[in-house]
């Protein structure tokens, strides 16, 4: 089948940009000497979990207690949730993983969550846990030095808990001037997330895993060079998988954008105006308002100028441009690069795998919808 065969709206991946990418990344933590956690949370489909753990990443990382049953279903071992879990049903379900023989660890950050997993773990099959460090995100993570120290004592008085490092997440770089802002931000976000370490350091206790990520600030400082913090452990991009609009921006090239949405001309109501049939349902309204992950409009459309979606409707792209116009005609198939492409491969049932224009490989986007 080639690419011009499918129904649309459909969600098309560029194989060779795809690989050049898992590849990229993986090249770069290993000159950096630091271990590879891609975050799937992009992708959320595990063939491609696959392809990154046989180019050398050492586990994976989820958002979700669901995206972790899909990942452990399919074989995958070694998950990290990066994100507090709180809920006695949802621990139950870690716990349930853990016993079947997989090791999945999860975020913390709180006392009250400590409590919890206490009650649910147990010596035989006990919680794996890193505690979240916030540097300047303004998200979750503990934000000084007194919870931080007050969580790690808690955590060595726990019986049923195994600490095993800590996490941040630069995601404030994405909102960066430009791209020497972006590492200045991602420098002091790594120092402060190593001040946490030599503040276990000081209680004794050594942070086995010091992770840190958001693919903006790696894909930057691999393109230019710059090495990471020594003490830093582990690194967990995501959206390098694909890129995006907004990561394109980013690092100032769309060379890298694998992942598209094609979509076909279905109307051309006035002199200027395109409608096509992939609307917010399919692209999401989403876009990125300040910093070097800045886009304009609702998506990219490849075309032999910048162009952009001008607006969405539920089941309508809508383009102004009289030169596209003119250039398209009704039933023509267009591409479009989204802004975040996170949400819209949640919007999917299923990716085509491309390759010189021809489907090879249609994969079930196994943890779409996997929000618990």
């Amino acid at each position: 089948m080639t690419i011009t065969e499918l129904e649309t709206p459909a969600l098309v991946i560029d194989k060779t940009i795809m690989m050049q990418n898992l590849a990229f990344m993986q090249q770069h933590a290993e000159a950096w000497k630091v271990a590879l956690r891609p975050h799937t949370k992009t992708h959320k489909t595990p063939e491609i979990a696959r392809l990154q753990l046989d180019l050398g990443a050492r586990g994976i990382t989820v958002a979700k207690t669901g995206e972790a049953e899909i990942m452990v279903a399919h074989g995958i071992d070694d998950v990290f949730i990066a994100n507090e879990i709180v809920g006695i049903s949802k621990l139950q379900r870690i716990k349930t993983l853990c016993g079947s023989g997989a090791l999945v660890s999860f975020g913390i950050d709180s006392v009250d969550a400590l409590r919890q997993i206490e009650q649910v773990f147990t010596t035989d099959t006990p919680a794996h846990v890193l505690i979240e460090v916030e540097t300047g995100e303004n998200r979750s993570g503990v934000t000084d030095k007194e919870q931080f120290l007050t969580l790690l004592r808690a955590i060595q008085a726990a019986d049923n808990v195994c600490f095993g490092g800590i996490f941040s997440h630069e995601g404030h770089a994405y909102s960066a001037a430009d791209g020497d802002a972006a590492m200045e931000l991602f420098e002091t976000a790594q120092n402060d997330t190593l001040a946490y370490v030599e503040l276990a350091r000081s209680l004794g206790i050594t942070c086995k895993r010091v992770s840190i990520g958001s693919t903006p600030s790696l894909f930057i400082a691999a393109l230019r060079g710059i090495p990471l913090q020594k003490g830093i452990t582990e690194i967990r991009p995501g959206t390098y998988v694909f890129m995006d609009a907004g990561q394109a921006n980013a690092i100032g090239t769309y060379e890298h954008c694998a992942a598209s949405v094609l979509a076909t001309v279905i109307s051309k109501p006035t002199n200027e105006r395109v409608i096509a049939d992939a609307g917010a349902k399919a692209l999401t309204m989403q876009s990125r308002g300040k910093g070097i992950c800045q886009t304009e409009g609702k998506g990219r459309i490849l075309w032999d100028r910048p162009l952009q979606v001008t607006s969405v409707f539920d089941e309508h792209t809508i383009i102004i441009d009289r030169d596209f116009h003119d250039a398209v005609a009704i039933g023509d198939h267009i591409r479009i690069v989204p802004n975040h492409i996170c949400p819209v491969v949640n919007l999917y049932d299923h990716m085509h795998i491309v390759e010189n224009g021809n489907v090879v490989a249609v994969w079930t986007i196994a943890g779409r919808g996997k929000i618990t």
